[in-house]
């Protein structure tokens, strides 16, 4: 269940990073509030996951997670360009958080 929860909250880590983003410095109310509540949800998420899991693998991959959803969802919409050396890093990263639950 713990790993369940520990993914779950890196896709919500990469929805507050996106709604972050597109709050506007919080002067947008819709994504702030979104903002806010993917915060604490993905936080109580990592939080439960380490009460079990180690806190280097879960943080680990909470942020591997993160990192890959939210870039890889600024270049699918067009919020960041696209290259070659960027999907290879990021497939990169995605390998990590794989070799990391293998390990655990």
């Amino acid at each position: 269940m713990a790993w369940i929860v520990l993914v779950v909250s890196g896709v919500l880590e990469a929805v507050w990073a996106t709604a972050l983003s597109r709050s506007a410095g919080f002067t947008r109310l819709g994504p702030s509030v979104l903002f806010a509540v993917a915060l604490l949800i993905s936080m109580a998420g990592l939080a439960y996951a380490m009460r079990t899991l180690p806190v280097g693998t879960s943080y680990a991959i909470w942020v591997g997670i993160g990192a890959a959803l939210t870039v890889g969802f600024a270049m699918a919409t067009g919020s960041e360009s696209v290259s070659v050396a960027k999907v290879l890093l990021i497939l990169g990263i995605v390998g990590c958080v794989i070799g990391l639950k293998a390990l655990h």
